[in-house]
């Protein structure tokens, strides 16, 4: 196997198994928080993947400095089983990339519900009332 194709092998493991996570974390906000439209929908995918491939990898790396011993064991599983220590990365880092894509689907999807129930208000009137909740939360710590 010459050098391109296995590090052509390589991306398309890497970046297939970032995709297949970020389309899970996607699925599971679906079923928990469904879009109310279709361009909803659309912008909470779309920032869904976009948080799980940015935020997801940063995610993994804490989880890395935090349990090194996680993802020893996962390339030693790698090796036993499929022959290749990034499989087992990946194996246990695609759950970081779900994480950070089920995130992103609920804050915006709060952020879209907190905005829907203040519709006809102007920019003023959106601020008082995000200073106010800031305010009581302030209050309540």
């Amino acid at each position: 196997m010459s050098l391109e194709t296995a590090g052509g092998a390589a991306a398309l493991k890497f970046f297939g198994a970032a995709v297949i996570a970020s389309a899970m974390g996607t699925a599971l906000g679906l079923i928990l928080m469904w879009p109310r439209t279709l361009q909803e929908a659309f912008t909470r995918c779309t920032c869904s993947f976009g948080t799980s491939f940015v935020f997801g990898p940063l995610l993994a790396m804490g989880a890395h400095s935090l349990w090194p011993g996680l993802f020893d064991s996962a390339r030693a599983l790698g090796q036993q089983y499929a022959g290749n220590e990034l499989a087992g990365l990946l194996w246990v880092g695609a759950p970081f990339l779900a994480l950070a894509a089920l995130f992103a689907w609920w804050v915006l999807g709060a952020v879209v519900l907190w905005l829907d129930r203040r519709r006809g208000k102007d920019i003023g009137e959106i601020a008082a009332d995000a200073a106010a909740i800031i305010r009581t939360v302030k209050e309540s710590v």
